[in-house]
């Protein structure tokens, strides 16, 4: 009679919780938890675009500077032949004003930074020095490309008026 009763109970219990797991109907409204996920979703999307977009400019931007300033591989290979470095400088105008002092510190850190935020550049292999608005990179990179983004990431900080690069290319292990 026990087992019976048990029997009922549970089969009861079973049929009741079956019920509380019936899917909403078409017609009914969002809840604000659906609701949120939503917007969350709908958030991640957009920013995911916005990133993907952001980085395509910032790719392009590089693309453009590396050839303005004759930073391509096949520039950057026939200049290391010629000279065993490679030497790019920028207007002053647009670098410092007259009677600005420039800060060799900050602009060593700020290269040193952008080194580090580059996956494809070791801020660990590439030294950095800096002169009086002259920055000199000392090291090894993978590449002449690398090379060429290197001098394009220096010369592109707020302060410098030439890039000595002393980069020599070291295939990666």
């Amino acid at each position: 009679m026990k087992t019976r009763a048990l029997s009922l109970t549970c089969s009861g219990l079973v049929f009741l919780l079956a019920g509380c797991s019936q899917p909403p109907t078409p017609n009914a409204e969002p809840t604000t938890a659906e609701k949120a996920e939503l917007a969350v979703k709908n958030a991640v999307a957009a920013a995911t675009a916005k990133t993907k977009e952001v980085a395509r400019e910032v790719r392009d931007l590089a693309a453009e500077k590396i050839v303005e300033w004759h930073l391509t591989p096949e520039e950057i290979k026939a200049e290391l032949e010629r000279t065993g470095r490679v030497v790019r400088s920028k207007a002053n105008a647009a670098v410092a004003k007259s009677g600005q002092v420039i800060d060799n510190a900050r602009v060593i850190a700020v290269i040193k930074s952008k080194l580090v935020g580059d996956r494809q550049l070791s801020a660990r292999e590439i030294g950095v020095e800096a002169k009086q608005g002259t920055v000199t990179l000392t090291g090894t990179v993978g590449s002449a490309e690398l090379i060429g983004r290197t001098v394009s990431l220096a010369l592109d900080t707020a302060g410098v008026t030439g890039v000595v690069s002393l980069l020599t290319v070291s295939p990666v292990p």
